[in-house]
């Protein structure tokens, strides 16, 4: 026994002193004091130029700052906002960002605005996009994904899309809109999938540079259930093509498989439609799942069903159960899509979160107790499909936290995540490295680093005692390089990796 625990700690010695320190380079802001507290973040961008413009979400106002390429503070400007009114998106191109809110003037009246931003001009202006009404107090943009789908930008810049909900009391109605993005022109907008029974359940949004739209989600059959009586999926997703003179749709029809949501990945005149499925229900995973669109004419031309990678199982129980689990075809449950990433060979990443809630008591003594809602976000999935809709790879992270923690980014040929977690990594015995905080010890903050192949490093970044804390997830990755800001409320840094 005692030789079993002195070749597992040497084991987990050789591990930590195995990781090395990122690739990427490091460089750090000089600090600044900020006038008005506040680390909710609503949107970060960086301009070729390297500006960078952050907005963030104040008690009754939207925060607006630029900052230069090294990061010094140019422009801040605090605009009121209105009574619930609330961010909804956002969309970036060039030097340009576009913020999108929704007032609510009353129960049935909402409006939409936009917040426009120029990094170089440093000119700010707030225009109305539409007004319109709703019933029974309904929120006009429904989709429940952690990441926001109702907002496109063509590749080009020049075009963007807005999915709304626009559900009738007898009839269910969606509809489209499509602004020229230079001066909010309205170019056109069309209701689709109008229905009296049949709900359309919005997945996602993407518009070409000619101003095409394709809107994807479900439509449910009978109800809005995702299970039919006999356990067949009950519904169909449906891709509908809409343009200004015409709208047309495909549906696509599920065999023994669930879905609970697909994404859009475009590749010349083919859409890939890009998710996970199971065999028992939405909530869990048996692999990936993707559909090959011909848009000329609007058919399917390819439908992939692939089991999840044994090397899934292998970061998530080790060794000694993955066999075991991959021969059942064990199926995961409840990760949520976060990323789509597509790299210079039309590689496409999906990658996705755990995420679900819990209940614990906790005690107050002799006064009783009371009990606390606990979020989960834990262990990341990742899969790697070629441009044919193959599955090249999969990997996962076992990890655990309380909090959205980690941020994905593709550079040259690598993937990288970027997170949190405890000083000093260790690899359990059976082959897995969690990445987690144990109670008393230190954080660190890591860079995930994954090869065209999918072999893995972990690369520390800095050692986060005596440095400031970074926030990853309210990260942005472009123009070749990553900005984060730390958690300070007033003192404020920034990290840049590149």
């Amino acid at each position: 026994m005692k030789k079993l625990v002195l070749i597992c700690l040497l084991i987990n010695s050789y591990f930590a002193q195995a990781q090395t320190n990122t690739q990427l380079k490091v460089t750090e802001s000089a600090e600044y004091e900020d006038d008005i507290k506040s680390v909710d973040i609503l949107s970060i961008h960086t301009a070729q130029s390297g500006e960078t413009s952050i907005i963030r979400n104040g008690k009754k106002d939207f925060l607006f700052d630029i900052f230069d390429s090294k990061l010094a503070k140019t422009f801040s400007k605090t605009v009121a906002s209105e009574d619930d009114e609330q961010y909804v998106g956002d969309l970036f191109y060039k030097d340009q960002v576009k913020l999108f809110t929704v007032a609510s003037p009353s129960k049935n009246e909402r409006v939409l605005y936009c917040h426009t931003l120029n990094l170089s001009t440093k000119l700010y202006n707030k225009t109305t996009i539409f007004t319109t009404t709703v019933e029974k107090n309904q929120s006009l943009f429904s989709t429940k994904n952690k990441h926001k789908t109702n907002f496109a930008l063509s590749p080009d810049g020049n075009y963007f899309a807005i999915a709304t909900d626009n559900i009738l009391k007898n009839k269910n109605s969606y509809t489209v809109r499509v602004y020229e993005s230079k001066n909010e022109n309205l170019v056109f907008t069309t209701s689709y999938q109008e229905d009296v029974e049949k709900t359309f359940e919005h997945n996602d949004l993407y518009i070409t540079n000619d101003a095409t739209v394709y809107s994807l989600g479900k439509l449910y059959i009978e109800g809005s259930s995702n299970k039919k009586n006999q356990g067949q999926a009950n519904y169909q997703f449906v891709l509908n093509k809409i343009t200004k003179a015409k709208t047309s749709f495909i549906l696509i029809d599920l065999e023994k498989e669930h879905i609970k949501s697909l994404s859009i990945s475009f590749n010349k005149n083919e859409l890939q439609l890009i998710g996970f499925y199971s065999e028992l229900n939405v909530n869990r995973i048996k692999g990936g799942c993707n559909f090959i669109i011909d848009t000329d004419n609007l058919t399917v031309k390819s439908k992939k069903l692939q089991n999840l990678p044994k090397q899934v199982y292998d970061d998530l129980y080790g060794y000694r159960e993955a066999e075991n689990k991959s021969e059942k075809q064990k199926e995961l449950r409840n990760f949520d899509i976060d990323y789509l990433l597509k790299d210079k060979e039309n590689n496409t990443f999906l990658i996705a979160e755990e995420f679900y809630v819990s209940q614990v008591y906790v005690s107050s003594g002799a006064y009783g107790g009371y009990m606390q809602t606990v979020y989960h976000y834990d262990d990341i999935l990742i899969l790697k499909f070629n441009s044919a809709g193959d599955l090249v790879w999969g990997r996962s992270v076992f990890k655990r936290a309380n909090n959205p923690s980690y941020n994905a980014f593709l550079k040259d040929d690598s993937l990288h995540l970027i997170l949190n977690s405890g000083k000093n990594l260790t690899e359990k015995a059976d082959g897995r490295v969690k990445l987690s905080k144990s109670w008393l010890e230190s954080t660190a903050l890591y860079d995930l680093e994954y090869s065209k192949t999918g072999e893995v490093a972990y690369n520390k970044i800095q050692d986060n005692k005596n440095n400031e804390f970074y926030l990853p997830y309210y990260g942005t990755y472009e123009s070749n390089k990553f900005i984060m800001m730390n958690d300070g409320k007033r003192k404020k840094t920034f990290m840049i990796l590149q």
